[in-house]
């Protein structure tokens, strides 16, 4: 076997070049046909080779050396000739048109290719066709692929106007640009623009396609029905050419398909063709992958399945640099590499093959997985020399069937890296027959880069019966709003940053009890750590990162098993949002999925924010909500919740939360009353926002709650450092999470509501006799010492370092602790409902008797 698959660079340096179309072209009497000149036959053969397939409508196959499907390519090569094409598209349409133009690929050959000359246009819009049906989005159109072995196409836009004419100014509509691999019969483009044109009409259409193969007869069909539609339609190509077919090619194409395919039995193995590699008979088993995490941003679709926008492009762009350089120092040393796409994903393997080639001065290469059963032959004159056969892994909605590599085994690349989207992250892709393992027997490196598969935010078959009023704003983000990254969470929040909110402990606490105010109407002075504080914040951290992060994982990976693959999670500002911005990265690490995360108020005795959750249901399906906390503690915000929710269609009430001692939830990461490193601080470990705020005279009734950003206290922030620090331990948990999640998802986790019962018992033995003046657990007793005016703590007998940081603040604040036996939780915050002389407040000073 020749080390180098036809087309290859090496193959084509030697001296006498086979055509890789040869081998068909003698046999079936099939030929390429130039514009008639040595040169113009040349350039075609240099562009597409052939093969054969078995398919009932055409048996011959035009293979392209440029495309990155089947034979691979330079990844600059591939890119630069689609933007190419789209610069002439710009060129014919001019500045004006261009501007307004829409790009509509074809999948799954022409995906790449056609986000290429969208980006080549430089200011349009681009959609791809797709065979991979998605819960909960309309269709905005289809048709059928005539000649294709899988015919149905589905166009599946997120913003449902994409496709409409009217994009433009009165009087000027938005030209739609179409874009194929080749154009043959012209059948499936001139379906496509009769489907649409008749949904959508537009004055003009612009075919693009690498090579223009049509007939003389076909030629004039173009003309014909651009007058039958009434449109402008032009077409853009590559290379030009034809193809002759000699009488009974399809009836001979199918017998040599028969007679060089291998038995049933061989087809199931590595490859129909070919040896079976260098590794695979010697080899002692197939090599581990390794994981390449790329940190793809944040929002920005795999692909073009439902639409990939300018804006989409400009965060793209800048971020490609550096997962480029992920990959190549996974790659080490590796001299020859593959970029390996995934059926329709096409761009995004693309467009890192070409920041690696930047990258390295390694031999960089790119091409992708198919549907296509294409018969293999290993002869220099045949454009598919070796293929892999493997289980199809990402569900398809057709059923389980085998998929295609072709021209990777053999073809000596040292490294390969495989790049998925996590729908195609599955156990069939990692299983003994599956693609991982059959690219290992081929390779001494393999990479899995998983792209995070993108989900509408607003699926159309929401938006009608749930469109917001005008007046609700879009999320806050940092940097403007909190020191998060801004796709770490939006926060469903208005900005009251420039307002004075903050009272002395003591006057708010006056103010609380004697029902003056309620506690949502002011915020406490934020509390500033001594050294001493935050040096045991950090000892604290680095004690229990790990099973922070295990907890993590764990209500997670149950979140995920019993809400769906793609849960909306909306965090209970403040203490939830660390919490949800740790559920979101744990399932970006695990499964390479960007989770929308949303951050809104819930206030005790008030509800939550009835605007935040109008804006939800308007944007996502209310049954994906997850509502997320950090900690129970008696379960008072779990019983406001599921009231407040009793008027909203759709929602499920129930919490998740990182641990519940209280007994109060279902869904948990555990139910030990441990600390929680982001309980020791306030804005400082929340990226530095305020607790929400709702005063009628700041709060109208079309507004959001509100809170501030403490912009000011940026020095001593370590939101970040929490995060880190915690999500650094993801890797050492899995096995511990994946044990654990089997048992509780097996297990009763009813809700046995026994914090409920200890505060009531407590609150009568103290002689205290309200409810809302116990708080029980390490977070809710940090909380009393750091915002409130406690009387004393009680610890569980024998608590440990969980304590550290509540006597250092009794200590500071001169709170008496008692142990105490037969406490459900570690510990137990009591405030007064009486002031004594000699309490203090959050500053120190004195609280007057009253």
């Amino acid at each position: 076997m020749s080390g180098h698959p036809a087309g290859t660079v090496k193959e084509k340096e030697t001296a006498n070049v086979v055509w890789s179309g040869s081998w068909v072209a003698e046999r079936l009497g099939v030929e390429l046909v130039g514009d008639g000149t040595p040169e113009g036959v040349r350039e075609l053969r240099e562009l597409l080779g052939l093969a054969l397939r078995r398919n009932p409508k055409r048996a011959h196959l035009l293979v392209s050396n440029v495309l990155g499907k089947h034979v691979p390519q330079k990844p600059s090569v591939v890119y630069g000739t689609g933007f190419e094409l789209g610069r002439r598209v710009r060129e014919l349409l001019g500045d004006a048109e261009a501007r307004r133009a829409v790009v509509l690929g074809y999948a799954e050959t022409a995906t790449g290719l056609g986000h290429a000359v969208a980006d080549g246009l430089g200011t349009a819009p681009y959609l791809h066709s797709t065979r991979r049906p998605v819960e909960g989005v309309a269709r905005a159109g289809g048709f059928e692929e005539s000649h294709s072995h899988a015919t149905s196409h589905l166009l599946l836009p997120e913003d449902p106007d994409l496709l409409a004419g009217d994009r433009g100014p009165a009087g000027a509509d938005a030209p739609l640009v179409l874009v194929d691999d080749e154009f043959s019969t012209g059948n499936t483009v001139l379906n496509t623009v009769r489907a649409l044109h008749e949904r959508y009409p537009r004055s003009r259409y612009v075919i693009v396609a690498l090579v223009d193969m049509r007939s003389p007869a076909d030629r004039g069909r173009l003309t014909d029905f651009a007058a039958e539609i009434g449109a402008r339609v032009d077409l853009v190509a590559h290379g030009s050419g034809t193809v002759t077919l000699p009488e009974g090619v399809l009836e001979k194409g199918q017998a040599l398909v028969a007679a060089h395919e291998p038995e049933p039995a061989d087809s199931a193995a590595h490859e129909a063709a070919g040896s079976p590699g260098p590794r695979a008979a010697d080899a002692p088993g197939p090599r581990p992958c390794t994981r390449v995490d790329l940190r793809w941003p944040a929002g920005v679709p795999d692909g073009g399945r439902h639409g990939f926008t300018p804006a989409h492009r400009a965060i793209l762009e800048p971020a490609l640099p550096a997962m480029a350089a992920r990959i190549a120092e996974a790659l080490g040393d590796a001299r020859r590499v593959l970029i390996l796409g995934f059926e329709e994903l096409m761009y995004a393997p693309l467009r890192l093959g070409t920041a690696l080639e930047e990258r390295t001065d390694a031999e960089v290469r790119y091409s992708t997985t198919t549907r296509s059963p294409v018969l293999a032959v290993d002869d220099p004159g045949y454009a598919i020399r070796t293929r892999l056969v493997f289980p199809a892994h990402d569900n398809p909605a057709d059923g389980p069937g085998d998929r295609y590599a072709y021209n990777v085994a053999g073809a000596g690349f040292d490294a390969v890296v495989l790049a998925v989207d996590s729908a195609a992250d599955t156990p069939e892709l990692h299983a003994p027959d599956g693609l991982l393992t059959q690219l290992a027997a081929h390779t001494d490196h393999v990479l899995l880069a998983v792209v995070p598969s993108y989900v509408p935010s607003r699926p159309h078959t929401y938006v009608p019966e749930r469109q917001e009023p005008p007046m609700l704003p879009e999320p806050l983000r940092g940097p403007a709003f909190s020191s998060y990254a801004p796709d770490e969470v939006g926060w469903l929040l208005q900005d009251l940053s420039d307002t004075e909110l903050e009272a002395p402990t003591e006057e708010r606490e006056e103010a609380i009890q004697s029902g003056g105010a309620h506690y949502a109407e002011s915020l406490p002075v934020e509390y500033q750590p001594s050294d001493r504080y935050q040096e045991l914040f950090k000892a604290a951290l680095e004690l229990s990162a790990a099973r922070v992060a295990r907890a993590v994982g764990t209500v997670t990976e149950t979140v995920l098993a019993e809400r769906g693959p793609r849960p909306v999670l909306v965090s209970l500002a403040r203490a939830g949002t660390p919490v949800g911005v740790l559920m979101r990265r744990w399932a970006r690490h695990r499964h390479g999925i960007d989770l929308p995360h949303y951050a809104v108020s819930i206030v005790r005795g008030r509800g939550i924010d009835a605007n935040a959750l109008r804006w939800l249901a308007a944007h996502h399906d209310p049954a994906d909500v997850v509502f997320v906390d950090g900690w129970t503690g008696k379960g008072a915000i779990t019983r406001e919740l599921s009231a407040a929710l009793a008027g909203f269609e759709g929602f499920d009430p129930e919490i998740a939360v990182l641990a519940d001692p209280g007994g109060c939830v279902r869904t948990y990461g555990t139910r030990e009353d441990f600390l929680i490193p982001s309980a020791c601080l306030n804005s400082t470990v929340s990226g530095l926002i305020s607790r929400t705020v709702l005063r009628s005279d700041l709060v109208g009734p079309e507004d959001f709650h509100g809170a501030k950003f403490y912009r000011e206290l940026a020095d001593t922030d370590v939101s970040g450092h929490f995060l880190d620090t915690v999500a650094a331990h993801f890797g050492e948990v899995v096995d511990a999470v994946d044990a654990e999640v089997k048992e509780l998802l097996a297990a009763d986790r009813a809700p046995t509501w026994e914090g409920w019962a200890a505060v009531e018992r407590i609150s009568e033995e103290y002689g205290i006799h309200d409810v809302n003046l116990v708080k029980p657990g390490v977070g809710e007793t940090t909380r009393v010492l750091l915002r409130r005016v406690p009387w004393k703590i009680l610890a569980k007998r024998g608590a440990g370092a969980d304590l550290d940081h509540i006597r250092l603040l009794a200590e500071q604040r001169g709170v008496p602790v008692e142990e105490a036996d037969g406490l459900p939780y570690t510990c137990v915050g009591l405030i007064h409902p009486k002031y004594t002389r000699g309490a203090t407040g959050a500053d120190g000073k004195a609280v007057e008797s009253k």
